[in-house]
């Protein structure tokens, strides 16, 4: 018999605004430096609280955020920091300089 297994999207996991930020700053101080790890992380936070409303509040259209924080997607400096400031996250934080 064939195992079965079903998708796995951390989005599922993400229910609260600490679980949004706690996500967003792990994701932030593990990015490689290319911004990968943090596209991926909006994108995860957008469709956990909902892309379509996202876009009402970015003025962008939705299809059009699904492309820029997809994989293949290379959003404009712009454009993150309206998806950002929509999902109430802030970039930033501690420093790690002596």
């Amino acid at each position: 018999m064939a195992e079965k297994f079903s998708r796995w999207d951390s989005a599922d996991y993400l229910k609260s605004e600490e679980d949004f930020d706690l996500y967003f700053e792990a994701c932030l101080a593990e990015d490689p430096g290319d911004g990968s790890l943090i596209r991926a992380a909006l994108g995860t936070i957008a469709r956990a609280r909902g892309m379509s409303q996202l876009a009402r509040d970015t003025g962008l259209a939705r299809e059009g955020l699904y492309k820029a924080l997809s994989p293949e997607g290379n959003p404009e400096f712009a454009t993150v920091m309206k998806v950002i400031k929509a999902l109430g996250l802030k970039l930033g934080g501690q420093t790690t300089r002596a």
